[in-house]
């Protein structure tokens, strides 16, 4: 009899666990709150960058670029859901371009041998509508990038139903039952559903399923972020901004082309903790952020703050939309992958701190391991490298903190 695998969440996370799974041969059950996609999966940035400060992340997410280039080969589908325009990060103040080149180093020795740091003068020969003297250099890998994440999901679900996955949607947990420090069926209004093993990729709602597991309190905090789209004018062309790479500036916004016409555009922000968050607050603006609020909203300081590096941009028409979703933020910006310390055959998979979009096929690929060793493991090869995972460990110490967080 196959070894039963109920996973807890549709969005990127739990659609390419549950594939993973069933190629495997793990009878495989998807239960959904809502639909396929509901929550923060739909209303990501999705950029996808190999460029991070923690080594273990840069052997995922070279893992993961592959595997998205590779993805109708994987998964099926008509579509390749990753788009390499590249990542740019810019800097303007000299310990922080010194530490970039530094971590370029780093990225480098963990074989992203395309990631450059480039001095000013080269930048904006490749890049000009960079301000020159508004930055010192940048880094920048072209096999970056971002995503569509409806594709990711809706095409991982697909495969996995064609597998034989049962999908139940509008099924939330309500509760669980079992013995000996272990979950036996999963209950929600709709079915009971018998489990092997467990998997938590709720991310964002961690915290609050993870009560009704029986499972350990995590410090996982959903923050609301907002991005706002931007119609294009003035001297860029079309062709010029949709090739153009995700910009991060020196304060931190950001903005990446939806297309030839619009610009997406994010910046983070303090935001409170809202543990009791919904499905409607997702969507819910708040007037500071909301992009008809005039110049003293948020969105417009965002568009401002990128205008100044990148004058072209100050040129736009304006900004005709704000969209909102929760990132469920760690204390070190690293997600959790592993056992639950109190619930012995449920494996957490969440705490991606905005970034579980681009996790999904490394974290689909140490839940695979996970499930075939029945306890956690210290590494998982990636792409012929060890890939250690006490950076992502439940109950580790927050020492070293991802630094590129935005």
């Amino acid at each position: 009899m196959a070894r039963r695998a109920v996973i807890i969440g549709a969005g990127i996370t739990g659609a390419l666990v549950a594939w993973r799974l069933v190629r495997a041969g793990w009878s495989v059950t998807v239960l959904e709150a809502r639909h396929v996609g509901a929550g923060s999966s739909s209303r990501t940035a999705a950029g996808i960058r190999q460029q991070f400060s923690t080594p273990e992340t840069v052997l995922g997410m070279r893992y993961a670029v592959d595997y998205y280039r590779r993805f109708r080969d994987e998964v099926g589908g008509d579509t390749v859901p990753i788009v390499q325009n590249g990542y740019l990060f810019l800097y303007a103040l000299q310990e922080d371009w010194d530490a970039a080149k530094y971590r370029v180093q780093m990225q480098q020795a963990c074989g992203l041998d395309e990631v450059e740091a480039l001095e000013v003068g080269p930048l904006v020969r490749r890049f000009p509508w960079v301000e020159r003297h508004a930055v010192l250099g940048g880094t920048y890998c072209p096999t970056d990038g971002f995503l569509r994440p409806e594709t990711v999901y809706n095409e991982a679900i697909a495969a996995a139903r064609r597998l034989g996955a049962v999908i139940a949607q509008n099924a939330p947990v309500t509760g669980v039952e079992g013995s000996g420090g272990r979950i036996d069926t999963v209950l929600t209004p709709t079915g009971r559903y018998p489990a092997d093993l467990v998997f938590d990729c709720t991310n964002a709602w961690s915290p609050r399923l993870a009560r009704v597991l029986g499972g350990t309190a995590l410090p996982i905090a959903p923050r609301k972020r907002y991005l706002w789209m931007c119609e294009r004018a003035g001297s860029m062309s079309g062709e010029t901004l949709s090739g153009m790479p995700l910009t991060v500036s020196p304060s931190g916004a950001y903005c990446r082309p939806e297309n030839e016409d619009s610009l997406l555009m994010g910046w983070a922000h303090d935001a409170p903790e809202e543990p009791d968050f919904t499905y409607e607050d997702q969507d819910l603006v708040e007037p500071a952020f909301f992009h008809r609020s005039g110049p003293d909203s948020y969105g417009y300081s965002t568009w401002m703050a990128l205008a100044e590096v990148l004058p072209p941009i100050g040129e736009f028409a304006g900004i005709t939309a704000t969209t909102s979703g929760y990132y469920a933020v760690t204390p070190d910006h690293n997600p959790f992958l592993g056992y639950d310390p109190q619930v012995k055959n449920l494996v957490r998979l969440v705490g991606f701190s905005g970034h579980g979009a681009m996790f999904g096929p490394f974290t689909a690929h140490v839940a695979a391991a996970l499930a075939e060793a029945g306890h956690d493991v210290p590494a998982v090869d990636v792409l012929g490298h060890a890939a250690e995972l006490a950076a992502f460990r439940i109950g580790r110490r927050y020492g070293h903190g991802e630094k590129l967080v935005i």
